[in-house]
Formats: structure tokens, sequence, C-alpha cells
């Protein structure tokens, strides 16, 4: 594994995972969420974005975590792995209630300086009103990505363990 992909709904750990394989496997770690956006939580341009992960993406060993679509397909084809978090909404909601409650008004490492935890009505819509088409796109990607390089499909804490245990 030297250049690994992990995708998954909002709240499904993509982060917290990316780190912890990034420490086990010495490899370093993007987090889209960093080039998505600038202080204030201000968008940044899409074509600028897609050319920072493109440079990532070139690199011979990486981790990225992130669903952004427009540079999905380049991710697949340079990708030896990839990591689906396919975890049920009730643990992704608590999930993120409990980082909100962690970092609120704080910056999480997943994301830039200047974007303080925040939680909105807005955001709790999205993660439920999502869901059914994020896990479609995902299971399409998980399909294409399991005949040409290794795919993993966690679906609880207790397979994201396991997974971790055996890269000891």
């Amino acid at each position: 594994m030297q250049r690994i992909m992990i995708i998954g709904c909002p709240g499904s750990g993509k982060s917290t995972l990316a780190r912890a394989i990034g420490d086990r496997l010495c490899l370093s770690v993007t987090h889209i969420d960093q080039f998505q956006f600038k202080a204030g939580w201000i968008d940044t341009v899409p074509e600028e974005r897609d050319a920072k992960v493109r440079e990532v993406i070139a690199r011979p060993r990486w981790i990225i975590d992130g669903n952004y679509s427009s540079t999905i397909e380049d991710r697949m084809a340079r990708a030896d792995t990839l990591i689906w978090l396919d975890i049920p909404i009730w643990r992704r909601l608590w999930r993120v209630a409990r980082r909100t409650f962690r970092y609120y008004g704080q910056n999480r490492p997943d994301l830039p300086e200047g974007c303080p935890e925040r939680l909105s009505p807005e955001f709790i819509s999205y993660i439920v009103s999502s869901r059914k088409r994020q896990r479609a796109k995902a299971a399409a990607r998980y399909a294409v990505m399991s005949q040409r390089a290794q795919a993993l499909r966690l679906r609880s804490s207790r397979d994201v363990q396991a997974f971790l245990e055996r890269l000891k």
C-alpha cells in the first residue's frame, strides 16, 4: 500500500483513519478539505483545489481522504488501495456531534487554519439527505477499484480496528 484513497460519508472517520494509516506506514496524509477551504470557511476555487490534489496524486506515495468528485477519477487511476468507510448513519451523526463538542470554535487537524469547528442544521440535513446518493457513488467506485486494485469496505469501528491491527 503506497497510494491509498479513503472515501466515505461525513463523520465516517476518513481523516482519523488516514492519520492512523499514515503513522503505521510512514505515508504522508492529505485531507482534501485542507485544499477546499481557506480561512473563514471560504471555498477555494475548484481549479485551484484540484491542481493541489493533482500535485499530491503525482507523488509516489500518499494517503488522500475525501470525496470531491472532480479529482476522483485521477485518484482512482493512481491509487493502489481504496478504503470505503461505509459506516451506519447513527454512528456518523454521533461522531459529528462528538467532534463538534471536542473542537467547537477551534481548528480540527484535518481543516486549514481559520476554519474553526462549527455545526449547522444545513450540515446535519446534508448528512441525512445525501446518504443514499453518496453510498451509491461509493459503491460504484468500490466496484471499479476492486477489479484492478485492493479495495476494502469497512462497515464498523470493529472492522476499522481489525484492519489497523493487520497493519502493525
